[in-house]
């Protein structure tokens, strides 16, 4: 995965570099021994999922988002946590429920959408 074309690139500028270059070059890693061996299994991905600078890369994506506004189905948004709850600490926080097996991720909730026939009679 090439480093010049992130997923995101409005918000790479919420993370250290540090933890960009780290993640970027994880997933360049990847990248590259999938390709060589595309049967290849990553049995070791937890790792990386709870990884530290893997968490403040997704955080600052997350927060970098058009929808950070929005909270998501736990009810939180990018700003609380940044301002009431403090980011560093929600991240230990979670990094700790993932390694310890107590993460239970919330249900999606349902987008609201429009019935695809007229709901009202001629």
């Amino acid at each position: 995965m090439p480093q010049d074309a992130p997923l995101n690139g409005s918000a790479l500028d919420r993370a250290p570099a540090g933890s960009w270059s780290r993640v970027a070059g994880m997933q360049a890693k990847l990248h590259r021994w999938a390709a060589a061996d595309p049967g290849r299994r990553f049995d070791d991905l937890f790792n990386f999922v709870h990884d530290p600078a893997t968490l403040v890369v997704a955080f600052g994506r997350v927060a970098g988002n058009h929808g950070a506004n929005t909270p998501g189905v736990d009810g939180l948004t990018a700003a609380y946590v940044e301002e009431a709850v403090g980011v560093p600490g929600f991240l230990d926080d979670l990094r700790a429920s993932l390694k310890d097996g107590s993460f239970r991720p919330l249900p999606v909730r349902p987008a609201a959408q429009p019935p695809a026939w007229p709901t009202t009679s001629p």
